[in-house]
């Protein structure tokens, strides 16, 4: 039985739809696989690793009857990639066996029974629908994404917040030595619902979400929570990943509201700069110096050989002399993911932290721990 037959462009973009999430070692066999089901010319595949769980529908041309197995999804996708794009290929049912053929190039792979393939069950009491544009979603996952903490003991800190509240969506990452804050306003007023997404959900829904203009009639995202659970529909593609359990920092109350000392400045000469100085640190030691005072922002570094840099910076300013120390990585971070003009800097001592904003971009907060030097 000829369960699909289309180009080889169509049939791997739909098996990269779903197979992001499929780990290289497992161990449990089958999840190494991906679930193919046809019935009539719809064609479904899933993907899963037990807490995330991705679905495509799409019609291909093929024999119209029902048919369900499993193949190993890098298999076939390395097989795809070796084959021209516009390239016709078939893929056939052949007992235990499916068999992948392109002009001349045959391969037959080894099947699993679908029946054993363990599929993420559905929360049934899923809340309100929330939709939004998918470039808008985008750009809130990349302000902040790069804050979420890795392996962390924390387990709650390792995904993202996210925080549906009237019509604002916020979410929020920490590391517990940085948070970044994103939101955008909505066109639906929503219940409050707070969940966790974890940082593996985050960065396959980020691979999903596309960023047209909105001149170009941009997709939707629609998003629903459940209890333990979150699903997300976007360009064909069903997403449900487990949540994360926990109690996420009250991080409205680690936002710095008492600096009174403030400095915008160009965020690209701040980039470049702190780049320069972030040479000479240690990659165990990843300490800088920043001075602020009356006109002149410097930023120096130092390590074990005794090596030093420094550069200055003309600001606007005329408060008090402050100097605190910083990873430079938590401020590469920010600024290199951001596209905006200016960035601002609200601080108040050397031991307090501090309040990154950019004036054309509302809603975002990043805050920063000072480092001891």
């Amino acid at each position: 039985m000829i369960v699909l037959r289309a180009t080889q462009a169509e049939v791997l973009g739909a098996l990269q739809a779903v197979c992001g999430v499929v780990e290289r070692r497992h161990t449990v066999p089958i999840l190494a696989n991906v679930l193919v089901r046809k019935s009539g010319r719809q064609v479904e595949l899933t993907a899963s690793d037990l807490d995330i769980q991705v679905r495509h529908r799409l019609e291909l041309a093929g024999d119209d009857a029902d048919f369900s197995t499993t193949v190993n999804a890098r298999k076939l996708i390395d097989i795809l990639r070796a084959m021209p794009a516009d390239q016709v290929v078939t893929l056939t049912a052949d007992a235990d066996k499916l068999k992948l053929q392109g002009g001349r190039s045959r391969f037959m792979l080894h099947t699993l029974p679908a029946q054993g393939f363990p599929l993420v069950a559905e929360a049934p009491d899923t809340g309100p629908s929330l939709r939004l544009a998918q470039s808008v979603l985008k750009g809130l996952i990349e302000q902040v994404g790069f804050a979420m903490a890795v392996q962390d003991f924390r387990y709650f800190l390792n995904g993202m917040l996210f925080v549906a509240d009237g019509k604002r969506l916020r979410l929020v990452a920490t590391d517990g030595n940085r948070m970044a804050l994103a939101e955008a306003v909505v066109d639906v007023e929503l219940p409050r619902q707070q969940v966790i997404l974890p940082r593996k959900a985050v960065h396959e829904l980020q691979r999903h979400l596309r960023d047209a203009p909105a001149a170009e009639g941009e997709s939707q995202v629609d998003i629903r929570f459940a209890a333990a659970q979150a699903r997300f529909a976007l360009n064909g593609v069903t997403f449900i990943t487990k949540l994360i359990e926990g109690q996420f920092p009250d991080f409205e109350r680690y936002i710095p509201k008492n600096n009174h000392h403030a400095v915008t400045l160009g965020r690209a000469p701040l980039l470049a700069s702190l780049q320069r100085a972030s040479i000479l640190t240690s990659d165990k030691f990843r300490g800088i110096r920043v001075h602020v005072a009356p006109g002149t922002l410097r930023i120096a570094s130092s390590n074990a050989e005794r090596e030093e840099a420094d550069e200055d910076l003309e600001i606007d300013y005329g408060g008090d002399s402050i100097e605190i120390g910083f990873n430079v990585t938590y401020l590469l971070d920010v600024l290199s993911n951001a596209d905006a003009d200016m960035v601002r800097m609200e601080l108040q001592d050397a031991g307090s932290s501090v309040l990154f904003t950019f004036p054309d971009r509302a809603g975002f907060k990043y805050v920063v721990s000072p480092m001891r030097l």
